[in-house]
């Protein structure tokens, strides 16, 4: 068993559900997360007011998967970024679960 987390822009919304659907994980939650990047380093070559710190809407997916849905939603993360003309990517991590419970019917 795997833990999933992906982060994206929400723009990106439909796509990362389409990818987990498409991939079988019929079972997974979101929320809206707002992401911070300080952009002062880029921004003292690119503005002159170089104090600033950017602010985007984004989306926090995550999901129990077994194994082999995790590397395929992983491969499938990578070849959205490589053909996406995007400046922003989707960010996935695979964290493995030692323990869990189960609900029993």
């Amino acid at each position: 068993m795997k833990l999933l987390i992906i982060t994206a822009v929400k723009s990106f919304e439909k796509k990362v559900r389409g990818i987990l659907e498409e991939n079988k994980v019929l079972t997974f939650s979101y929320t809206p997360v707002v992401g911070y990047r300080d952009s002062t380093l880029d921004a003292i070559s690119k503005n002159w007011f170089a104090t600033e710190m950017n602010k985007v809407d984004s989306l926090l997916f995550f999901a129990f998967v077994p194994s082999e849905v995790a590397e395929n939603v992983f491969n499938a993360i990578e070849k959205t970024n490589e053909t996406c003309n995007q400046e922003s990517r989707l960010h996935i991590v695979i964290s493995p679960i030692e323990k869990y419970n189960t609900i029993k019917k």
